[in-house]
């Protein structure tokens, strides 16, 4: 009797220790009076059931973005073209900055806001004088413009969605703060740090309005596919890369590094650095593109990552070709600049498309289990 207790209490151990799962054991006895043990155990039939546990439910789908039940689309349609316009002020802004410190016309106006104390300095004019009244009179309308896009916006907030009054704002808010760096430009004498700044403001602005105007695309014309969520994380970074090297570029245009570098071997750090940075950002970018093109993906994300390959081997070659030439061809530094903004814009729009939800069917498809 003891043998048989010890031998059923062994069964307990394996239910709580089954390799294979959870496993329960019914014990049916054949004999109802006392018996042997040996008889006893020969009538004691041992039922198993092994549960296995159930497969782990898989992932949930990013859900889709929502959208305001009272959503304008003739709204929208007419802020599209009107964003279009102000990401290329923008680019334009931005190069004639690069065109205005490349002429050395930054201090062409002495006095701020005005222009020699006048709205139109006809008798001061020549090209100096242009260029920096021009730049002035671009920056102007820019703000103008954002901050009635973003009264617009606001005003409208309940027929849009919540992320298009917050960009609209932020522009309008970041394009004040680029007017006081511009003021603070001229008043303090060209300083460095602050010319970088103001370039830095500029081309965030670039990439602000950039991203505004690709979410108001998406809602005009949604992506019909998903895009490869591979390539997410690398285009941000890939756009972060690029936005440091321009800050990199500024910080040495305005302190004229690659000239005293050239002539007196001076301040060569700043060229070095500026070159390592334009390797490792043109290899994200490139490796970016190569994944984009590669996978199969919206035709919209393989289009503008054709045109980032482009840019970044044409940025490569104007980097190279001012250096042989020794910064004395300005057009070639402008179109420098020029280049550095289009690819900012056109990352930044990239890295919002590869961070597109799925469509609704796709996601409905995703949710259901395939039956096997």
């Amino acid at each position: 009797n003891l043998l048989c207790v010890g031998l059923l209490r062994g069964f307990a151990v394996i239910q709580n220790h089954h390799p294979a799962g959870t496993a329960s054991f019914f014990i049916t006895p054949v004999r109802r009076r006392p018996a042997p043990c040996h008889l006893l155990l020969s009538g004691v039939t041992v039922h198993t059931t092994v549960k296995t546990p159930a497969p782990p439910a898989p992932a949930p789908p990013p859900a889709a973005e929502a959208l305001p039940p009272t959503l304008n689309l003739r709204l929208v349609e007419r802020l599209l073209p009107v964003t279009t316009g102000l990401v290329v002020a923008l680019v334009a802004l931005v190069v004639l900055g690069g065109a205005t410190r490349v002429m050395e016309a930054g201090l062409a106006c002495p006095d701020w806001p005005l222009c020699y104390s006048s709205l139109w300095p006809g008798q001061q004019m020549n090209v100096r004088v242009f260029l920096e009244w021009f730049h002035r009179l671009d920056a102007f309308l820019i703000g103008i413009g954002l901050l009635l896009q973003a009264g617009l916006t606001m005003g409208q907030r309940q027929r849009l969605p919540a992320v298009v009054p917050r960009l609209a704002v932020a522009a309008a808010l970041l394009v004040a703060l680029q007017g006081a760096l511009g003021a603070l430009t001229v008043t303090r004498l060209l300083r460095f740090d602050i010319v970088t700044a103001h370039l830095a403001t500029g081309l965030l602005l670039v990439a602000l309005v950039s991203l505004l105007r690709q979410q108001l695309q998406l809602l005009v014309q949604p992506l019909t596919t998903s895009p490869p969520p591979v390539g997410r994380r690398l285009a941000v970074a890939a756009a972060g890369a690029v936005y440091l090297q321009c800050i990199l570029g500024g910080l040495l245009a305005s302190q004229w590094a690659t000239a005293r570098c050239l002539r007196f071997m001076q301040g060569c750090h700043w060229l070095l650095a500026h070159r390592t940075m334009a390797v490792a950002a043109a290899a994200a970018v490139l490796l970016l593109v190569a994944v984009l093109l590669w996978q199969p993906c919206p035709q919209r994300l393989q289009r503008l990552a054709a045109a980032a390959g482009v840019l970044v081997a044409l940025q490569l070659l104007l980097g190279q070709l001012t250096l042989q030439l020794a910064l004395s061809r300005p057009l070639v530094t402008i179109a420098h600049q020029l280049i550095a903004a289009l690819l900012v814009g056109l990352l930044v729009s990239l890295a919002r498309l590869m961070c597109v939800q799925p469509p609704a069917s796709s996601t409905l498809t995703a949710a259901v289990p395939q039956s096997p």
